[in-house]
C-alpha cells in the first residue's frame, strides 16, 4: 500500500471531523474515528515540523549580504 501524503490525511482528518459531527453516526464508530483522527493529528504534526525545520528564509542585511534564517511560523511581522 503507497504511504498517504500529507494532502491525503487532511482529507482524511476533515472527513472524521464530518462523520464525527453527524448526529447518525453511532458511538462506537465515532470512538474509532476519534481514535483515527488523534493519530492522524499525531502524524500531521510530526510532518509540519519536519517541514518547518526543513524551511529557511532569505533575508538581506542593511549591507546587501543575504543570510539564511530558520522560519518561525509563530513569528510576527
Amino acid at each position: 500500500m503507497a504511504r498517504k501524503t500529507f494532502e491525503d490525511n487532511l482529507a482524511r482528518l476533515e472527513e472524521i471531523t464530518e462523520l464525527m459531527e453527524n448526529e447518525e453516526t453511532a458511538l462506537d464508530k465515532s470512538v474509532k474515528l476519534y481514535k483515527e483522527g488523534i493519530d492522524l493529528l499525531v502524524s500531521l504534526g510530526e510532518n509540519l515540523n519536519k517541514t518547518k525545520q526543513q524551511v529557511k528564509i532569505l533575508k538581506e542585511t542593511a549591507e546587501g549580504i543575504f543570510e539564511k534564517e530558520d522560519f518561525a511560523a509563530d513569528e510576527e511581522k
